[in-house]
């Protein structure tokens, strides 16, 4: 092909022409991989939302990176209009205690809902005895008397935690924000402790793996002690030394501090978050250098010792044994769990109220 005094002078001058090429195919390689970053973006980048000041590492993983699979089965009827004359309730059916001022329409519109949250397999019959005879008065289930007072509490909260379920936007909650279609909802709790039968005071409450302590071996009573009982939240001290002695009442120990640690630990588990996501991890002990959601979290606290003292504890003689509590015969106490199943808002912010009015407060609602 080539003349033969080419093919002479190549063969007596030979030229490594491997290393050009290898040099100049990595170079090519790089600019390709480098226009497709430009141009497509990183494949491999995480989305991260910042919680705190720049620089402080203050961050974590995107909130909207995945998405809750109970929200695609969520049932949701807006309001009918209440037509003029329409008798309400409590004027038509016999024993209707918390929603007689609703109108006929809207009344069975919600029941229809709270079958579909609560108890789809079971239907009416779940807290309804007598519903395959059209008898809906009776009281002989104690499914429906522990409906009613859950309904008393969804109003309660709508109506006096507006800042912990009204933080960012009117979202509220209603029933299936907790059930998701189950007739007991997930994350649910008792009380537990002691853990050991051959220990006692320090170690009977630790070091074994549970449910309440995230299967850890930090003390298993924080949500008893810190979600019921009503307990300072807090490491026992910054300090090395300090004067007092753990049997002096309420001298923080340190016990206290690692009781903190299971709880925050739970807060964590239970909203899909980290620490940064509440406070500036430069300085946890710093109340002035706390975000926001710092704010909303403490009026969660608030709201899960009010639940449970006002509405869930007392309902324990009503349930029947089988539902109450392993080691206290307890009545089934609720978290933060409970509603937000491991994602920062419940339902990922879905507005739980806006077609539920009957839910959002104790006055009877106006129907347009």
């Amino acid at each position: 092909m080539f003349p033969k005094w080419f093919d002479s002078w190549n063969s007596e001058n030979p030229t490594n022409v491997f290393g050009p090429a290898i040099l100049v195919g990595a170079l090519g390689g790089a600019v390709f991989v480098a226009a497709l970053l430009v141009t497509w973006g990183d494949p491999f980048y995480d989305e991260f939302d910042q919680t705190g000041p720049r620089g402080t590492g203050m961050q974590i993983a995107a909130l909207s990176s995945t998405v809750d699979p109970t929200i695609a089965d969520y049932y949701t009827e807006e309001p009918y209009p209440r037509e003029e004359g329409e008798p309400l309730a409590s004027e038509i059916y016999e024993n209707v205690q918390v929603l007689g001022g609703v109108s006929e329409g809207n009344f069975l519109r919600l029941m229809n809902a709270i079958t579909i949250w609560v108890s789809p397999d079971e239907g009416c019959a779940y807290c309804h005895a007598g519903a395959d005879e059209g008898n809906y008065a009776d009281d002989d289930l104690y499914t429906k008397a522990v409906a009613r007072r859950m309904i008393q509490m969804t109003q309660y909260i709508n109506e006096d935690y507006i800042g912990h379920v009204q933080a960012n936007a009117e979202v509220g909650v209603n029933c299936n924000t907790c059930h998701r279609g189950q007739p007991v909802p997930t994350n649910v709790w008792f009380r537990i402790d002691p853990v050991t039968d051959a220990t006692a005071g320090w170690a009977s409450v630790q070091n074994r793996a549970t449910i309440q302590s995230q299967s850890t071996s930090l003390p298993s009573d924080a949500l008893y002690r810190y979600l019921y009982e009503d307990n300072v939240i807090a490491v026992h001290d910054l300090e090395s030394r300090v004067a007092g002695s753990p049997s002096d009442p309420g001298f923080p120990t340190v016990q206290d501090t690692e009781r903190t640690y299971s709880l925050m630990n739970y807060f964590a588990n239970s909203l899909g978050v980290n620490c940064v996501f509440c406070h500036n991890s430069r300085a946890f002990y710093d109340g002035a250098q706390v975000t926001p959601q710092w704010a909303t979290a403490s009026l969660g606290i608030y709201m899960a010792q009010d639940l449970n003292n006002i509405f869930l504890e007392p309902l324990g003689p009503v349930y029947p044994p089988e539902r109450l509590g392993p080691v206290y015969a307890d009545a089934p106490k609720a978290a933060c769990a409970t509603c937000h199943k491991g994602y920062n808002k419940p339902m990922q912010g879905l507005n739980a109220i806006a077609d539920w009015p009957e839910l959002a407060s104790t006055e009877p609602p106006v129907y347009e």
